[in-house]
């Protein structure tokens, strides 16, 4: 299976990592670490040393209660970033946004794929992203960053989460997508308890019979806080574990703050996988 993201052809037989670089004050992690935009470029330059495929940056957080911010505010942000990023590295940049303004802009400047966590529902984002021609990654969230933790429910999990990515990807099919540049995600934590992210984890390999690329994105979550008691900032190894386990169910891509302690630990699931 393999993903074409630009100029890049990702070949995504060996699982990839993709890189979280939040160039944000609030996101519930590193809010604020890398909102510079030379800290940021540090920081990209590290993750890709450790062996990142993907760099995903976003200008806006989602974290739980999060506020919506202005476009200029969101470009102000990420521009910068990605022209840099795409002038001094060979590797596949991903825009974390959803909206259409944005998204144009940040292909523009050098990004080659949209993620979006509202799966382009917002108005515009489908003609937006169709236009750009790049991948885009569409996830699963009930509600919104502002309201998508206050009791969600669902009937039946992961059912409820799948019917509602083919209802996407049909969506965007019909708006003129290739299917080969759609990528899915069940969206831990966006609008998901502890139990709900536990049960989609261990029933991933269902999410098979969409028939596209699968990212996950579990990098200390509040699940895994809630497992371990641990800070965000501890829970490395709670991320790691729940990112092998994610692979082992079908995951195509791990999304992660983690990125050298998440490559090592695929390294050693591919190299198993040789035998099996």
């Amino acid at each position: 299976m393999k993903l074409q993201a630009g100029k890049y052809t990702v070949d995504l037989d060996r699982p990839k990592v993709m890189a979280i670089l939040n160039v944000t004050p609030d996101s519930f992690s590193d809010g604020g670490r890398f909102l510079d935009p030379e800290n940021a470029l540090r920081q990209a330059a590290g993750m890709i040393d450790a062996g990142a495929d993907i760099v995903d940056v976003g200008g806006e957080s989602t974290r739980p209660g999060a506020d919506e911010i202005s476009v200029q505010e969101e470009l102000d942000r990420i521009l910068p970033v990605i022209e840099s990023l795409a002038g001094g590295f060979e590797i596949p940049i991903s825009v974390d946004t959803s909206k259409p303004d944005v998204m144009r802009a940040a292909v523009g400047a050098g990004a080659s794929m949209i993620n979006d966590v509202f799966a382009l529902r917002r108005d515009g984002a489908i003609e937006a992203a169709v236009a750009t021609g790049v991948p885009v990654c569409l996830m699963h969230m009930l509600g919104t960053p502002r309201n998508m933790q206050v009791a969600p429910e669902y009937a039946s999990l992961p059912d409820d989460v799948i019917a509602f990515l083919l209802g996407r990807v049909g969506e965007c099919v019909a708006a003129g997508f290739d299917r080969e540049r759609l990528i899915v995600d069940p969206g831990f934590g966006f609008g998901k308890n502890d139990q709900h992210n536990l049960e989609i984890l261990s029933k991933l390999s269902q999410f098979s019979e969409i028939g596209l690329p699968l990212l996950v994105g579990l990098s200390r979550k509040r699940t895994l806080g809630n497992l371990t008691g641990k800070a965000p900032e501890n829970r490395v190894a709670a991320g790691v574990a729940a990112a092998v386990i994610a692979v082992g169910n079908g995951a195509n891509i791990v999304r992660t703050h983690d990125v050298a302690e998440t490559v090592d630990a695929l390294k050693i699931v591919n190299a198993v996988r040789q035998f099996g």
